[in-house]
């Protein structure tokens, strides 16, 4: 491996990691107004890892599995239908947002399973960064913001979910850690099986598409009204931007 590669998944490693942090610290020190601004980022980061999705990664996965482009998408849909079946089967109450059903959290062990659902969110966000930087740093930087931008509300989710149960601070805060953790560990597992890269980029693309279409897009959608498209429309525009100053940055 390039001694760049390893900085590059240090450093987004460790973005990711603290993304989750300061999301957990919104829940237990921030104010109203900034949990409000928290949760419209959920929408900007559908749009953006939509985009993301479908307009960087599934192309350049077809393009190195060239004649074998359905197997590829094969792997695409099993990473989405893996976190479904995570979701339902282990954490069925797991929401991105604020937790508000302070009841039904609260009952014996949805929390610590709500938790360890997202730990496995959070652990796939870490095959998929190094997935992506792994195949090219092009890909990477997409995938990795593209990451960055939804850490924010799983850490703010994670702190929330705790919280709601009856936990004190000190629990939400080790909860956070824990998925921030998990970050590093999918990171950890990729780069030891790095011949596995060309499965794991289609399965974490998968991953990417269900965590925005059917994890963040509910949330923006209970908003409602032509504001919540808006925010999912700029992650959308944010995303061109970006693609923009990689091409002129990277000439290509």
């Amino acid at each position: 491996m390039q001694t760049s590669v390893l900085i590059y998944l240090v450093i987004f490693g460790l973005l990711a990691a603290g993304g989750n942090l300061v999301g957990g610290f919104f829940v237990t020190e921030a104010g109203t107004a900034s949990r409000t601004a928290l949760k419209r980022l959920v929408g900007v980061g559908a749009g953006f890892m939509l985009a993301a999705v479908f307009l960087e990664v599934v192309p350049a996965i077809t393009a190195q599995w060239a004649t074998e482009a359905p197997t590829a998408m094969a792997w695409l849909l099993g990473g989405y239908l893996l976190i479904q079946l995570a979701e339902h089967a282990i954490a069925p109450h797991l929401h991105f947002g604020e937790e508000v059903h302070t009841e039904e959290v609260g009952r014996r062990g949805v929390a610590a399973t709500a938790v360890l659902g997202l730990a496995i969110h959070a652990f796939f966000d870490g095959v998929t960064i190094a997935s992506g930087l792994l195949s090219s740093l092009r890909l990477g930087v997409f995938l990795s913001l593209a990451v960055l931008i939804h850490k924010l509300p799983e850490g703010f989710t994670v702190a929330s979910i705790v919280l709601s149960s009856g936990r004190g601070l000190r629990a939400a805060r080790q909860a956070t850690v824990l998925v921030a953790t998990a970050t590093f560990a999918g990171i950890v597992l990729v780069v030891l099986a790095q011949p596995l890269v060309t499965y794991t980029l289609p399965l974490s693309a998968g991953v990417t598409l269900y965590v925005a279409a059917s994890d963040l897009i509910p949330e923006v959608n209970q908003e409602g009204g032509l504001r919540a498209s808006l925010f999912v429309l700029s992650g959308v525009v944010l995303f061109y931007l970006v693609h923009l100053i990689v091409r002129a940055a990277m000439g290509v």
